[in-house]
């Protein structure tokens, strides 16, 4: 069985077995499945504003996912994506209102001020792991923490006590008329090549660079980076500074392309911790976050769906979507599955061959 075969049937068996059990799930709880997944469908690819709106739910995930991913090539846990998108969210939509720019320049600027601010989000961790040592994963969960008061506060202050910021011009935004009318008025914004751009830049830096080659090299053994002579304590914080500046440009994407502003959080917006699936689901390449971000966001918006569409509760749209998500996740699994599948089949072969 070819390596190129194998790749192409796990996430499809993983797929396959997700809408198995899931199915399963929905039946022993009294709803019909078929029903759900129509509705399912429907709600990813029903009609185009289905479908504008299913794209427009996969922006962010895939820049949350690209962060994680990024991270993770280089030896890095980055848990606090959720934080640094919510601070890009917040330099965006300040740019947005608070500066008066050309048309295209203004959106460029926000775009750029958020990278920044999650760059400079991720960078604290980043220092603090190149420099005492300590470890990222806790750190960066708490910035998500430090992120969501100072975002509310800062927004508080903005808009002298209210609940949102003042919406942006209307130079700094990328939503479109154009898009929006052929999409039968959805939210759909320009935000989508901007996300395949980032996915271009990940793998370019990572596979044609010296500097991703370094990033890489220290992720992967820091002794030995360090005895080549590369400087470990620059890389860990470059790689942090990276990764975070992924986060917040899906935080841009939210502010200039779907709401226009940003308003007080109660919670976290979830985006950013789905990022680590989505990488996950990925394998932490840039072109399989696409396609991870793809499949989550297709799943999470058509799933909306769900209850309206099949009377089927929240609760059971949200394990149907775990229930997939977990089956392509362990396709390692699958992996061992169909090769001891090709060995059983050769070693069958080999017996008939000797008889």
């Amino acid at each position: 069985m070819s390596s190129r075969f194998t790749a192409i049937m796990i996430p499809i068996i993983s797929i396959i077995l997700g809408l198995i059990v899931g199915a399963i799930v929905m039946a022993s709880t009294g709803f019909n499945p078929v029903d759900g997944y129509l509705a399912l469908w429907e709600g990813i690819f029903g009609d185009t504003y289905n479908m504008g709106e299913t794209v427009r739910t996969i922006i962010p995930y895939v820049f949350a996912g690209l962060a994680v991913a990024f991270a993770f090539r280089t030896g890095m846990f980055n848990i606090g994506v959720e934080g640094q998108l919510i601070m890009g969210w917040l330099a965006a939509a300040y740019v947005g209102y608070a500066f008066n720019l050309p048309t295209g320049l203004h959106a460029v600027v926000a775009i750029l001020a958020a990278a920044v601010a999650g760059g400079l989000w991720a960078f604290i961790p980043g220092l603090l792991k190149a420099k005492l040592q300590v470890h990222e994963v806790i750190v960066t969960i708490m910035m998500n923490y430090i992120a969501l008061h100072v975002v509310n506060a800062a927004i508080s202050a903005m808009s002298n006590g209210g609940e949102k910021t003042p919406d942006i011009h209307d130079s700094a935004r990328i939503s479109s008329e154009f898009l929006s009318s052929i999409t039968q008025y959805s939210r759909l914004h320009w935000g989508f090549i901007v996300a395949i751009l980032a996915v271009i830049i990940m793998w370019f830096i990572l596979e044609k660079t010296k500097t991703g080659y370094e990033l890489k090299a220290v992720g992967f053994n820091k002794n030995a980076s360090e005895y080549a002579g590369m400087n470990v304590s620059r890389n860990i914080i470059m790689a942090m500074v990276i990764s975070g500046a992924f986060a917040g440009l899906g935080g841009a994407m939210e502010a200039l392309g779907t709401f226009g502003n940003i308003s007080r959080m109660t919670a976290f917006t979830g985006i950013g911790f789905d990022g680590i699936a989505v990488a996950l689901l990925g394998a932490n390449q840039p072109f399989g976050v696409l396609l991870g971000a793809i499949l989550f966001g297709g799943l999470k918006n058509g799933g909306t769906n769900m209850p309206s569409a099949a009377g089927i509760p929240d609760e059971i749209v949200t394990i149907v979507i775990a229930l997939i998500i977990f089956f392509v996740a362990s396709g390692y699994i699958i992996q061992l599955a169909l090769s001891k599948i090709a060995k059983n089949k050769a070693a069958k072969k080999t017996v008939k061959e000797e008889k």
